[in-house]
């Protein structure tokens, strides 16, 4: 199984040189054990709260990616998408919150994923699975600010680093190569890395390369229900429907407080997604004289996925007209306010086959320059250009449907619904494609994000106490959104029996380690996406397949561009000083800023829509301090206090709006341009005990009083009443007196979250003999955050008091982990508490979230030689679900699986 060899990021502990650095760092302590003394090293120099992770320890660490190896990190948890970590959360706070840097420049990296893993990323937050973790030599998280980090960060400012040249005293070369097996796709699958690195015209000159590849094949299977609606909803059930003890006016009750709930489609989907990753880095380093240091840094990655996509759906509970108002209850069981079991009548089903071909391609280049003029004064200037760019030019979807269905029953009181059709799925004659019902949606859609950035600065010491910073920066950021669709998707050819059966195929092997009930269909029939684009031409760009961009009403909301410049400054003083008995250390400064913000979409003015442009400016000027000081020779004390803003989300500032029409579902999404940033008052308070080079027990306090969060608001709202054109809807089955799901962003009042972290590392050295070699990391976070949401923006509305989205109360970590000269091995458990995922949630229901994870995953090394290393790995060794929910009653809306992930692997270094 391991037959590849390939090339390996370095694996070899060492702190990134700093740029004004005049000697490598020597590497004294090496391996896992090595690389947590750095890191421990890193957070003591620190005045503020920072935490590190080193090569060593990413390197090792059982991790498909950057997201997976922050979550180690006290107070980061992160959200998933195709099985590995995505997007993360600093202190509740997610990824909008957060500020990414790579090579010192922030940037934006943006992928596609499913509906249930977030879409198409057009937010500020940052995907990690953008990148392998070999790529980096050091991962920081900044939980406190300084006056000289720029601004836009609540959560914190994670720093992510590539390899230098003159990180490493000697030319290095080192390879390795890696199988990986997913148990549930059941297929071998490559990584390879490596890098080479090497100085010379004595040390002045140094060039590195370093290149990680890597294919994954994994599938996600299991159940999908787009929430749960109350009976009265799309005109409420046929009059002939009965359960026990209910009357039909109970069952088709309109009213959301005290109405029988359903769920909405409930539907089996299975996705399959094939994924390759390339990443190369490559870094530059001259110092033609002691005093000056130039740095070119480059990065590059392009991630290709495909995803196909088979699901079978009771459309028929969601669509009013000749749908829901025809089926008809023959028997249903009901437990509080749900309808959890039923047996149906008149049931409209479909079975759906999507495939999407979706890359990023991301790349940035840095410029560091540093200049020491003097004893006293020093400089620097950074100048760098990045581009993320997400392409999606394929993403179909094809339908076929059965009308009136007979005996159709489903039963949720288990986790994972038992789902009863009641007729052969397989056979094609009992399915149909009809103009006007069945779909063919086609929908291309693309997203570019730009960040160029110029700063410099200069550092003059006044005195061995005090140290006086000052520096200008600029910062342009460019996003633009677009997208196609068909001018009419249920515009389609009438298949007969025959032409449907020639242009189908049946999807088998469904539910693979799901534990579903008995029963459940594991297969049926399915479009074939290739023979239906074959024989039809769909991507011919003509007829009725013919795509429109922003005269469709569809796809004009996905038209969307914001320009934003960032013109800042600070001032800083770093001091150094004794009193009462002790040494104090820390920072005091302001920062400054001005932003532009342009952006444009289309609305709608009067009765037609027009492109209309939006443009504002503001400025803050935010204040922060740090002081940390030795209680003892291994007590460390800090104090952080700052002023802190993050910026609203990209898509968000759009003056425009989006109707999306998507089979059974209305929705109608509007931005706000004037949406204001979120700003925070702060206060860290920190004690850490440092009892030995390679120990570690902290514990610190955080207190942050926000005083505006930015609300999705959700509501339910008639087309009609929307004030939008009747034209809007022409080309769709939509009518306007549908009910719409309709979002904005708005300032919601703010509030104060507070919390704390607990966080150990320790090696067992004072026990005897082999338990000498063991030891333990663990860390918890705990953060509370309640906020008043709003239902609507008229003044006087009532409000709903719920938890921050995104906030998990409780999170921990732990690691094990056994290390000797030739042997290592250790476990991780990562344990998140469910979280909020929008409040109110549409449809009636309370709220939406995600239910607690728990995951576990291992490593084991073996040296053969000083040079020669093999690993296994394990990720996910549960299988753990990801289950999301509905209302606070725990109503299922999702719950799939993509199985546990191993890999073999050597690693070589010459």
């Amino acid at each position: 199984m391991l037959a590849l060899l390939g090339l390996s990021a370095p694996v070899m502990a060492q702190e990134a040189a700093q740029a004004s650095s005049d000697e490598p760092i020597e590497v004294v302590v090496t391996g896992f054990r090595g690389s947590l003394q750095s890191a421990i090293r890193t957070k003591r120099n620190e005045s503020g709260v920072v935490d590190a992770i080193k090569a060593e320890d990413i390197a090792d660490f059982p991790d498909l990616n950057l997201a997976e190896s922050l979550q180690r990190i006290p107070g980061v948890t992160i959200t998933r998408a195709n099985g590995e970590g995505r997007q993360i959360s600093v202190r509740g706070l997610g990824s909008e919150y957060t500020r990414v840097r790579v090579n010192g420049m922030e940037a934006i990296a943006t992928t596609g994923g499913t509906v249930n893993s977030g879409g198409t990323n057009r937010t500020r937050g940052f995907d990690f699975n953008m990148f392998a973790s070999e790529l980096f030599n050091s991962l920081s998280v900044r939980k406190t600010a300084s006056a000289e980090v720029e601004e836009g960060s609540l959560g914190a400012t994670v720093d992510l680093q590539t390899a230098r040249p003159f990180d490493y005293k000697s030319d290095q070369l080192v390879m390795s190569a890696q199988a990986s097996y997913n148990d549930l796709a059941r297929e071998v699958t490559p990584r390879v890395t490596m890098m080479a690195s090497k100085r010379w015209a004595d040390g002045r000159l140094g060039a590195l390369f370093s290149l990680a590849y890597e294919k994954r094949h994994i599938l996600e299977e299991g159940a999908n229900i787009t929430r749960w609606t109350y009976g009265g909803a799309n005109s409420g059930f046929n009059a002939a429907s009965t359960i026990n003890g209910y009357t039909i006016a109970q069952i088709n009750d309109t009213n959301t407080a005290t109405a029988l709930y359903h769920p909405r489609i409930p539907s089996y989907v299975s996705y399959d997604i094939n994924s390759e990753r390339l990443g190369l880095t490559g870094a530059f380093q001259m110092r033609p004289s002691e005093a000056t240091l130039i740095t070119l840094d480059v990065l590059y990655s392009d991630v290709k996925t495909t995803r196909g996509e088979h699901q079978i759906q009771a459309i028929g509970f969601s669509r009013a007209g000749t749908g829901k108002p025809q089926t008809i209850i023959k028997s249903g069981t009901v437990e509080g306010k749900n309808i959890v079991q039923g047996v149906f009548d008149n049931v409209d089903l479909r079975t759906q086959t999507a495939w999407d071909e979706m890359e990023t391609e991301f790349s940035q280049m840095t410029l560091t320059l540093t200049h020491r003029f003097s004893d006293k004064l020093r400089g620097g200037l950074v100048a760098g250009h990045s581009k993320s760019d997400f392409s999606n030019p394929v993403s179909t979807i094809i339908t076929f449907d059965r009308a009136n269905s007979q005996g159709y029953s489903y039963d949720f009181r288990s986790r994972l619904p038992a789902i009863g059709l009641n007729f052969d799925a397989t056979n094609a004659a009992n399915w149909s494609m009809i103009d006007g019902t069945s779909e063919v949606r086609i929908r291309p859609n693309f997203v570019t994000n730009t960040f160029s950035t110029v700063k410099a600065y200069l550092e003059f010491d006044v005195n061995e106490h005090l140290t006086i910073k000052g520096g200008l920066d600029n910062r342009e950021f460019g996003f633009k959104s677009r997208g196609y669709y068909r001018t009419t998707e249920t515009k389609v050819d009438t298949l007969s029996a025959t032409d449907l059966a020639a242009v189908s195929e049946v999807f088998t092997g469904f539910g693979r380690n799901l534990d579903q009930p008995s029963g459940n269909a594991t297969s049926w029939l399915a479009p074939d996406l290739n023979k239906f684009a074959a024989k039809y031409n769909i991507y011919c760009n003509c007829g009725i397949y013919a795509l429109t961009d922003i005269n469709n009403s569809s796809a004009r909301g996905q038209w969307i561009t914001v320009d934003e410049t960032d013109s800042g400054g600070y001032l800083q003083a770093d001091y150094r000083f004794s009193a009462l008995g002790l040494n104090w250390r820390g920072d005091a400064g302001l920062r400054y800023f001005k932003t532009n913000q342009r952006s444009s979409g289309y609305a709608a003015v009067g009765s037609t829509i027009k492109l209309v442009t939006a443009e504002r400016t503001y400025d803050m000027t935010l204040p922060s301090f740090n002081i940390a000081t030795d209680l003892t020779d291994d007590l460390v004390f800090r104090v952080s206090a700052a002023e802190t803003i993050a910026r609203p989300s990209i898509s968000s500032l759009t003056p425009g709006g989006d109707v999306g029409i998507q089979g059974a579902n209305r929705s109608y999404s509007r931005g706000n341009p004037d949406i204001n940033p979120t700003k925070s008052k702060n206060l860290d308070l920190s004690l850490e005990w440092y009892p030995a080079p390679n120990s570690l027990y902290a514990f610190g306090f955080f207190y942050k009083k926000i005083d505006t969060f930015v609300q999705t608001l959700r509501q339910d709202i008639p087309f009609n009443q929307l004030g939008l054109p009747d034209s809007l809807l022409v080309g769709t089955t939509a009518t306007t007196s549908d009910i719409f799901a309709v979002s904005q962003p708005v300032n919601s009042p703010g509030g104060d979250l507070k919390g704390f972290e607990v966080n150990v590392q320790q090696q067992l050295t004072f026990l005897p003999g082999f338990w000498s070699n063991i030891g333990v990391l663990a860390n918890y976070t705990y953060v509370d955050s309640t906020i008043d949401y709003l239902t609507s923006t008229t003044p006087g509305a009532p409000t709903i008091s719920e938890t921050l989205v995104g906030l998990s109360k409780n999170a921990a970590n732990f690691t094990v982990y056994y290390e000797v000269e030739k042997f290592s091995v250790r476990g991780s458990v990562a344990y998140r508490e469910g979280y909020l995922t929008a409040v109110p949630s549409n449809d009636g229901n309370t709220v939406a979230g995600t239910n607690e994870t728990l995951n576990f995953d291992m490593q084991a090394s073996y040296n053969l030689t000083p040079k020669l290393k093999l690993s296994v790995e394990g990720i996910n060794l549960t299988d753990e679900f990801n289950d999301q929910y509905v209302d606070a009653t725990n109503r299922l809306n999702v719950r799939s699986h993509t199985g546990r992930q191993f890999f073999v692997s050597a690693r070589y270094s010459f």
